[in-house]
């Protein structure tokens, strides 16, 4: 694997500089210190004797560590596994599951129990497969992913954003944009065909054994992804893939797209990734289809395929444009995806029945939790769409004030006098549009 000494993360000096404990603890402030000790922060920086550790069961297994892994999946909560064990059930007696768990992984008698699957809709209609791991488990993968997220976050490329520490959805956008206002105005628009499923182990495995080399740690990998699936009362054995819900998988899922990025990134291409969701910015045709050939090269080489009809080029000076990340690029503008759209505007529709029973204060209370989180991921849309969206909303709550003064139909004409806008701004309605403005302003943007 690429070392990529200059994608390491953000202050993160070249191999061979002066260290002290202090400095490296800084740099580092999302490890988790009772596993990584300033010692071997400093070896993880200068790099430690051919490239591989050793003997790293031991800090998955320390009892400090589960606690650590268990405080974490306690703040996470989540739904119960095969076993319908809760969190809640779990911590009435955790001290003790604890120490049984670590007991089990010292001696090597741990077994992970199946992943339990169930199915959350998707924006577009259809349903992404989940798998629900064992609260004991996921405490388990928790320790395990603290102990060698650090190995593999410190040759990770710049280009990619996805589950990885002080990075984000917005922070990939930003590249994204600043790369189309730099003039990249040819995009390859690349989709994996069911990414997580179709990870093949045997690549996998052996990219994490080029930096570990501890046995028992290789073995609880493996354990995990062949957990059994437990889907209703079947159970079965997948044969590749890992899924998604798991602790592990984000970690799993960049390790093995890791050497499409160093290859992106050696070749000279600005590729932007989050997770399995990735562009291609270029300033030329040419060059976008020289990059769209080496990503078919290599999704082939890696057991993976692209989706033919939603992998693409795309020219940003003509009309179409292409969707990352939940937002629409196209024309200089970034506005929310249609199916981003879509099901915000279904989850207001269930908040603004005509003939729910709730009072107006309670309507948009609960309306205004959907549009404040809604507004958060979205303010960097074009002012338009909120103005659009804000007339939207007042039109569905006029509807409803309608219904309950007898009247029939939506909220239109005399309606607007009836109830104005600053009707609805005084009854503590979130306007989106106010929000942006003061956003644009604060940030100086017109």
């Amino acid at each position: 694997m690429d070392s990529g000494q200059d994608d390491r993360p953000s202050g993160v000096e070249p191999v061979g500089a002066p260290k002290q404990g202090g400095e490296a603890r800084f740099r580092w402030d999302w490890v988790e210190p009772v596993v990584w000790t300033d010692r071997m922060l400093a070896a993880l920086e200068k790099g430690v004797k051919g490239g591989v550790w050793y003997s790293l069961m031991d800090k998955v297994y320390s009892p400090r560590t589960l606690e650590r892994a268990w405080e974490q999946v306690r703040r996470n909560k989540g739904r119960g596994g095969v076993d319908h064990e809760t969190v809640e059930q779990f911590s009435r007696q955790s001290d003790r599951w604890l120490r049984e768990l670590s007991e089990s992984l010292r001696s090597g008698t741990y077994t992970p129990k199946p992943v339990r699957r169930v199915y959350i809709p998707k924006a577009d209609g259809r349903k992404r497969p989940l798998g629900i791991p064992a609260v004991r488990d996921r405490i388990v993968q928790t320790a395990l992913r603290k102990v060698m997220e650090p190995i593999f976050e410190v040759e990770f490329c710049e280009g990619s954003y996805g589950f990885r520490p002080h990075r984000g959805p917005k922070d990939a956008l930003r590249r994204v944009d600043g790369l189309l206002k730099a003039g990249y105005t040819h995009v390859v628009d690349a989709d994996l065909k069911s990414y997580f499923d179709s990870i093949p182990w045997t690549p996998l495995m052996d990219l994490i054994r080029q930096r570990i080399a501890d046995s028992r740690v290789l073995s609880l990998v493996e354990a995990y992804l062949e957990q059994g699936v437990m889907e209703g009362m079947e159970e079965w054995t997948p044969i590749h893939g890992t899924p998604q819900g798991a602790v592990m998988s984000p970690l799993l899922s960049n390790l093995y797209l890791h050497p499409l990025d160093v290859r992106m990134r050696d070749a000279g291409y600005e590729m932007v990734r989050y997770a399995d969701d990735f562009v291609v910015l270029c300033r030329m045709a040419e060059e976008a289809e020289g990059a769209l050939k080496r990503i078919q090269q290599w999704v082939q080489e890696a057991g993976l395929a692209l989706h033919p009809e939603k992998t693409r080029v795309v020219n940003m000076d003509e009309p179409g444009g292409f969707d990352f990340l939940g937002y629409h690029f196209e024309g200089g503008r970034r506005v929310p995806r249609r199916s981003s759209l879509r099901k915000f505007k279904e989850v207001i529709r269930r908040k603004t029945r005509r003939t729910n029973g709730w009072d107006l204060g309670t309507i948009i209370r609960k309306v205004n939790l959907t549009v404040r989180g809604w507004f958060a991921y979205f303010q960097h849309s074009h002012w338009s769409v909120f103005q659009s969206l804000d007339g939207w909303i007042r039109m569905r709550l006029r509807s409803v004030l309608r219904k309950r003064q007898g009247l029939r139909g939506r909220g239109r004409g005399r309606d607007h006098q009836r109830w104005p806008n600053t009707f609805f701004r005084a009854q503590g309605l979130f306007i989106m549009r106010e929000a942006h403005a003061r956003m644009c302003q604060s940030l100086g943007v017109h």
